[in-house]
């Protein structure tokens, strides 16, 4: 067998070779592909399910922040309706006793002047007639006659007066008591609003403990899931590297089997040559014996027969084969994700308000007070916003202005930080007024008008009959 017909037959046993060590790796190799694959799905899953989460966390905690503020906002507007029970309890218990005084003053007035006619017409001298009967002349009747009408007119007025003043204290009193009904109401309302606020923001803390339960058994998911990941990688280089030496090592063998090779076959064209050149030697030998024998022919017959006994020598090539050698790394890469929460906290100085008082378009601002003062004796209803069906305070405000294209926002609390802040000592016809949990439309002459209460709906009040936090103007 020659060189050339051996090589091929080299290469094929060395593919063969390679192919046989190789598939002992190939099932685990391509299992531990597979499970790593598989982990990486599944860890970018769980790293899916974890944003999620935390973005639900994220939601729910805003959720509780806001509604934390409106129970704040409730809390606070309770304790200034609970100063102004106590306040309208005084002021009604002061009415009391200037009713009492006024009662008594014109019980005192009415008794006094009973007795002095009573006087005045049992006694001598001191009678009505008397006093005209004595006259001494027609002037000096006159004057006793107007005498008699000033004592009776001073006595009338000042029964009236005393009447006046306790009509006047009475009606006080009664509005006065109104008022303190009303209050005594929406102590109520807010109180049980902050209750469901309350309950609201327990159940929204128990979802968030359940979203960092879901987050810490989604995270320690997500670890497992790096660490099938790692050790699938470690398991796939440790393979290769198996597989790289055992390439090498079938490479050193099937080179060494193939210099063997070669060596013989050599080692074989080598002693087939020496062969070869042994045989035309002797042929030579043979041929110059005959030449010798046939000295006698002529030139051209002995030169024909030296170019028979030429010989013709054979060239054998050898060709060294090589392989090249190709090195795979396979790289895999890990990826972890770390979650954490930055927080921080910043402390704001508390600073005297600044006021705008620009007085903006007062003109509009009537024209909304005068549409308000419209729906007047309108039913109010919680959560409302409608003026003729019914609203609370802030449906009731918020769907006045729409009507001239303003947009409130919808919760008295939003509403008392929209719009700019104006003194109350500037306060104008059309300017929002915010109590702490109530709002109202200030309409001029000290009076506002607004959703009240479930009892009373939509009707004018005092624009002072609950202490004043924040006031408002959007024109």
């Amino acid at each position: 067998m020659n060189k050339q017909r051996l090589l091929p037959v080299l290469t094929l046993s060395f593919a063969i070779c390679f192919s046989s060590l190789n598939s002992a790796y190939a099932a685990t190799k391509t299992e531990a592909i597979e499970q790593k694959e598989n982990a990486e799905n599944e860890l970018k899953n769980l790293n899916s399910n974890i944003e999620n989460i935390s973005g639900d966390k994220e939601a729910i905690e805003s959720e509780i922040e806001e509604i934390d503020n409106e129970l704040v906002d409730l809390l606070l507007t309770v304790e200034i309706i609970n100063g102004d029970i106590a306040d309208k309890n005084v002021a009604i218990s002061e009415a009391e006793v200037l009713y009492e005084e006024a009662r008594q003053k014109e019980e005192d007035q009415l008794n006094a002047m009973k007795r002095r006619i009573k006087f005045m017409y049992e006694k001598g001298e001191t009678s009505y007639i008397d006093l005209l009967i004595k006259a001494q002349s027609i002037s000096d009747l006159i004057n006793k006659s107007d005498y008699i009408e000033k004592l009776y007119a001073f006595d009338r007025q000042l029964l009236e007066d005393y009447q006046e003043t306790k009509e006047e204290v009475l009606i006080l009193k009664e509005q006065l008591e109104i008022e303190l009904a009303e209050l005594e109401e929406l102590q109520a309302d807010y109180i049980e609003q902050s209750e469901t606020l309350q309950a609201t923001i327990d159940e929204k803390k128990a979802e968030i403990e359940d979203f960092d339960s879901q987050l810490a058994a989604a995270k320690e998911k997500a670890k497992e899931a790096q660490t099938k990941i790692k050790e699938q990688t470690e398991l796939i280089k440790q393979i290769e590297a198996e597989e790289e030496l055992a390439r090498k090592k079938a490479e050193e063998e099937a080179k060494k089997r193939a210099e063997e090779a070669r060596q013989k076959a050599l080692e074989e064209a080598r002693l087939k040559a020496e062969e070869q050149k042994r045989a035309e030697e002797q042929k030579k030998e043979e041929e110059q014996k005959k030449a010798e024998e046939e000295s006698s022919q002529s030139d051209e017959t002995n030169e024909q027969s030296e170019n028979n006994s030429s010989s013709d020598s054979e060239n054998t090539d050898n060709t060294n084969s090589e392989s090249n050698e190709t090195n795979t790394e396979t790289t895999s890469n890990e990826s972890e994700q770390s979650i954490g929460d930055d927080s921080g906290s910043e402390e704001t100085a508390e600073e005297e308000p600044v006021y705008n008082n620009d007085p903006g378009d007062s003109g509009k601002g009537q024209e909304i007070a005068n549409f308000a003062l419209q729906y007047v004796g309108n039913p109010y209803v919680p959560g409302g916003t409608s003026l003729t069906e019914g609203c609370d305070c802030s449906g009731f405000t918020s769907a006045v202005f729409e009507n001239f294209g303003i947009s409130l926002p919808r919760s008295s609390y939003s509403q008392s930080l929209a719009g700019r802040e104006v003194s109350y000592s500037s306060v104008q016809p059309g300017d929002v007024l915010y109590y702490g949990g109530h709002v109202g439309i200030y309409i001029g002459n000290g009076q506002i008008v607004h959703a009240s209460t479930q009892a009373t709906g939509i009707k004018v009040s005092n624009a002072l009959y609950r202490s004043v936090i924040t006031v408002r103007r959007f024109v």
